[in-house]
């Protein structure tokens, strides 16, 4: 959420933002609801003043004036009564606006409207050669009988799948390794829920734009997170935090849905775009300084790209430009791996910076060194998601003769064994 000050000074700089993010612009409709609201709070202010002051003078008045007083004072309550009514309407009215305000993009974000116009920053590891055409992960799985996907249907419909024998073991080896890196790096691990409020949703910019991704408990007004970055960043929701426990680095594992709205015939063959999944996540809360969240921000992203270099499957960062960013992101680097099946670099990772839109949201604070209440910043990255790494991870490393190779970091895992 955007600090409403900030959007009656700068609507140009927030309606821009909508544009470069190709989202609704909603600037002036809150613009409206505020002015309406502050006119009627001046008005409820004014009259409460005038009562006050008249039931004061009605201890000096004398009898016949004291009734003339009265009755002005009992003549002003129904206006009152309606101004609150229609402030209490004009509050939540306004609340559910800014909702849909996205925060300005950092100035160095590439324009552009989608994944195709984001900006190559670097590349590492090389590309694997294979004599005649290699396997996709759907076929080296079904053929090691590590992956089941026309079972994971029969039991779940479209888009799940089963990990079985080994397949369950490289997952588990994966994730735990994830895990067990990002823990020795200082990151308190964390196990949290994965059904929460809906104002938790609301508060980390799930709710209200993203609802028709999630799987939703209406009955108890519960939601299924996409991300353990829901409840890890909601952690302090309404705390004020000691500036001297700053920064907060949180990692936790969790199993993670997704409805996938919208992506219908897209992605449907294998792993890479299904309703549950496990993640390795990533979250801080820092100070509102935008020099230390560049920092911790690059941190978070060097991470996750060691994970992938020890997991030896090249890679890319990009830039992620403006119409390829969410809501309440300021900028955002994305890891896409290479996987030999689709010829391309594909997304496995986001590494974002919010500033303190998801804080305000929440009521994080922090008392700063003079006394002060400030919103904190928060960040986050993937560490690992599963399966979406096991494409890559398969792929680049099957051998001539139909096996898997498995990285170094991850035989430990799996009893030393070298291949599946």
């Amino acid at each position: 959420m955007l600090d409403l000050k900030f959007i009656r000074q700068n609507p140009d700089a927030v309606k821009k933002a909508a544009k470069d993010k190709n989202l609704a612009d909603h600037t002036d409709a809150v613009l409206i609801v505020d002015e309406q609201l502050r006119i009627r709070q001046s008005e409820w202010e004014e009259l409460q003043a005038r009562r006050k002051r008249l039931s004061k003078e009605i201890m000096q008045a004398s009898p016949d004036v004291r009734s003339q007083i009265r009755a002005e004072v009992q003549g002003l309550k129904p206006r009152l009564e309606a101004l609150d009514h229609e402030i209490k309407d004009l509050r939540q009215e306004l609340d559910c606006k800014l909702l849909l305000l996205p925060s300005p993009p950092r100035a160095d974000v590439p324009l552009g409207k989608d994944d195709r116009e984001n900006k190559e920053i670097r590349k590492w590891g090389t590309l694997p050669t294979f004599k005649g055409t290699p396997l996709d992960h759907v076929d080296l799985g079904e053929r090691l009988g590590i992956i089941d996907i026309p079972r994971g249907v029969k039991i779940a419909g479209s888009r799940s799948y089963v990990l079985r024998g080994l397949g369950a073991r490289l997952e588990r080896a994966v994730l735990q390794f994830a895990w067990d890196t990002v823990v020795s790096r200082g990151y308190e691990p964390y196990s949290v829920p994965v059904l929460v409020k809906e104002n938790t949703m609301e508060g980390t910019g799930y709710f209200p734009q993203g609802r028709d991704q999630a799987y939703c408990v209406e009955k108890d007004q519960l939601a299924l997170v996409g991300t353990s970055e829901v409840p890890m960043a909601s952690l302090h929701s309404e705390e004020i935090i000691p500036m001297a426990d700053l920064p907060k680095k949180f990692v936790a594992l969790s199993h993670c849905f997704r409805r996938e709205a919208g992506t219908y015939g897209k992605d449907t063959r294998g792993l890479y775009r299904v309703h549950q999944f496990q993640k390795v996540e990533q979250v801080i809360l820092c100070q509102n300084d935008n020099q230390v969240s560049e920092r911790l921000h690059e941190e978070l992203l060097a991470n996750a790209e060691y994970l992938m270099q020890q997991l030896e499957i090249p890679y890319r960062v990009v830039y992620v430009c403006s119409g390829d960013l969410g809501l309440g992101q300021i900028r955002k680097h994305d890891i896409e791996a290479w996987m030999p099946s689709r010829n391309a670099y594909c997304e496995t990772h986001s590494c974002s910076t919010f500033h303190d839109f998801q804080s305000r949201r929440l009521k994080i604070r922090y008392a700063d060194q003079d006394g002060s209440k400030k919103f904190c910043h928060t960040l986050n990255n993937t560490a690992i998601a599963s399966p979406r790494i096991l494409i890559p991870l398969l792929e680049n490393h099957q051998t001539e003769d139909g096996k898997v190779r498995i990285p170094k970091v991850l035989r430990p895992y799996m009893d030393n064994r070298e291949e599946i």
